[in-house]
């Protein structure tokens, strides 16, 4: 695979790695003496009618991911700083929830407070791998892939760069990062007949991690499986440090063959075996998805493909971005647990309600922690 060249000063930032925290779940914080957030009488914040609500606004030059000549370029700083990319959305919608200020965040790296310093909102194109089963296995799972994509496809805006790969017993890069739609197209068009039936996910996306190490930014991969691994080297073990280990990287996943495994088993010929298999990859590709602070959906119809990729859109181009300087200043090699809480001005848990008054829950979702980088000899 061919990657654009990086631009890069010199490094010492930190970058983060996933969880998936909840209102409820938040400590007795020390109490927070910003007063910026959008808390209204106990501290909740009132969330408008969706007609109402204002995009937030749009990301300024410097932080956009590539210039006109599609090259990526990275500004880091010389002195420890993590930057965490933090998303908030409503349970029930998965809406992008907006308005928040640093006094609304509170991070925790190894049990210790950290001081937000900036929080920004920014909206950027994406650079995603599509990365797709393509085997010989079942008609209904092909079918569902190929709506899955050609629906991701659609919601695809000018700037955007994608790659597409499948895979059955080997990896298969069918076009490297391009934002030519007629490309991405005739690459999703090919796939008609696949050729073997096994599959090799674990390593299809071990590689595929690896190989977007080598590219600045924040990346997606887009795996639309059926989750099943028959013949990978690599162990599951060993698929989920890789996955811990890859910074920048968010992996939302779409699990195929739900309706077809539904119609199966009622109807007494799904066994006992083959429901396990299912079920054990499901969790793996929601574990994938979760450990990276992304999304990931069963669909059981085509009808739902739209609003799925609307969420991942709203995830992935509206998100916030935290700066701080972590209490623990030592570039020695150890991965930080981090966590993110909502508060409000009192630094108690935040609390979300509709115009009715109704409460709404909602999900923080970032990476659980980082690998401090060891300095450069």
């Amino acid at each position: 695979m061919i990657f654009k060249p990086v631009i890069v000063a010199a490094v010492a930032v930190m970058t983060m790695l996933p969880v998936v925290a909840f209102a409820q779940d938040a400590p007795a914080p020390a109490p927070q003496t910003d007063e910026g957030g959008p808390v209204v009488d106990n501290g909740s914040i009132v969330l408008p009618k969706k007609k109402e609500e204002t995009a937030p606004p749009p990301a300024p030059a410097e932080e956009k991911v590539k210039n006109p000549g599609g090259e990526i370029f990275s500004m880091r700083v010389d002195v420890p700083i993590v930057n965490l990319d933090v998303n908030v959305v409503l349970d029930k919608t998965h809406d992008f929830v907006p308005g928040l200020k640093a006094g609304n965040f509170l991070v925790v790296e190894d049990g210790v407070e950290q001081q937000v310093q900036t929080v920004r909102v920014i909206q950027t194109p994406i650079t995603a791998v599509m990365l797709l089963e393509f085997a010989a296995n079942s008609y209904a799972f092909v079918q569902d892939m190929q709506n899955a994509s050609m629906s991701f496809f659609r919601s695809l805006q000018p700037d955007d760069y994608v790659a597409v790969e499948t895979y059955d017993i080997r990896p298969h890069i069918l076009t490297d990062f391009t934002n030519n739609k007629d490309t991405i197209q005739q690459a999703l068009e090919s796939l008609t007949i696949p050729t073997f039936r096994e599959t090799n996910e674990f390593d299809a996306l071990y590689e595929t991690l690896d190989r977007l190490t080598r590219i600045e930014g924040r990346k997606y991969i887009v795996l639309i499986s059926n989750g099943h691994d028959s013949m990978s080297k690599l162990t599951l073990d060993q698929m989920l440090s890789k996955v811990k280990a890859t910074p920048d990287v968010t992996i939302f996943t779409i699990s195929t063959g739900a309706f077809a495994r539904e119609m199966a088993d009622a109807r007494g010929r799904l066994g006992s075996s083959s429901r396990m298999d299912y079920l054990q990859g499901d969790n793996e590709m929601k574990t994938f998805a979760q450990l990276t602070g992304g999304l990931s959906y069963q669909p059981m119809f085509q009808g739902e493909l739209p609003d799925i990729f609307s969420q991942i859109n709203q995830s992935i181009r509206n998100q916030y971005v935290l700066t701080y300087k972590p209490t623990n200043m030592k570039n020695d090699g150890t991965f930080r647990k981090v966590k993110v809480y909502l508060v409000d001005n009192e630094g108690k848990p935040l609390r979300m309600q509709d115009e009715k008054g109704r409460p709404q829950k909602y999900s923080v979702i970032a990476r659980d922690g980082y690998k401090a980088k060891l300095p450069v000899e």
